[in-house]
């Protein structure tokens, strides 16, 4: 009886179809037009579930990887700047260098670095290791960090003091001529020295500010005429 039914709702539908003017190649035909608009809606909700269902923690993970990644590297590097007048300024000195293009920076093993003042005054830094900027316009020293500034005769007969600078951390800008800490420093001045848990000294003032525990200990002024300690070489 079943099978009675189908084949007369089969033969009705042929009917149907033929009285239309309809044939099954015609309908298959008419279908294909669609066929690209729903595999184009298929493929962008598929695109649409997948960026959904990303791990974000994945994504940021991997650009922080490739971001920060050394572009060259240099063995036994020197490193000089120039002023615009093509003066030297300053020579950076390393067993090893490395740059990172992300941050535009070069760390340098074993650092030493000389820089020369306008006025020809001789500095000279050192550190277990150096980030210095693209610029060179700033140096921080880390690990036995020590920059000294050799004394200097000036135009009238008087003269600059020796200063030193020690401690783990100290940060130079170049261009300011200025070195700051917020790490213990010790400063020496000639024969005095000075301690003090942070520092910052401003060359261009004169002026050196230690905070936090505090000590000095003076030298009495030595006589008129004395000759001060010369520049090491």
């Amino acid at each position: 009886m079943r099978a009675q039914v189908s084949a007369t709702a089969v033969s009705r539908t042929l009917h149907i179809l033929k009285t239309s003017g309809i044939s099954f190649a015609g309908l298959w035909e008419r279908l294909s037009l669609y066929l690209p608009l729903v595999m184009m809606g298929l493929l962008a909700v598929g695109t649409y579930w997948l960026v959904r269902n990303t791990p974000a923690s994945y994504q940021a993970e991997a650009v922080r990887s490739v971001n920060h990644e050394m572009d060259y590297f240099m063995r036994r590097a020197t490193v000089k700047t120039f002023d615009d007048s093509g003066r030297l300024k300053t020579e950076l000195f390393g067993t090893e260098a490395r740059h990172f293009q992300d941050t535009e920076t070069l760390e340098i093993d074993q650092a030493r670095m000389r820089s020369t003042s306008p006025e020809g005054r001789l500095t000279i830094a050192t550190a277990n290791r150096a980030l210095s900027n693209d610029a060179g316009s700033e140096v921080q020293l880390m690990g036995n960090a020590s920059v000294v500034r050799e004394p200097m005769q000036n135009p009238d007969g008087s003269w600059l003091p020796r200063l030193e600078y020690t401690g783990e951390f100290l940060h130079v800008f170049m261009n300011e001529d200025r070195v700051k800490s917020h790490l213990p420093v010790v400063l020496k001045r000639g024969s005095d020295v000075f301690s003090g848990d942070t520092f910052a000294y401003d060359n261009l003032d004169q002026v050196a500010d230690l905070k936090g525990r505090v000590k000095g200990f003076l030298v009495p002024r030595a006589t008129a005429g004395s000759a001060p300690i010369k520049p090491s070489r």
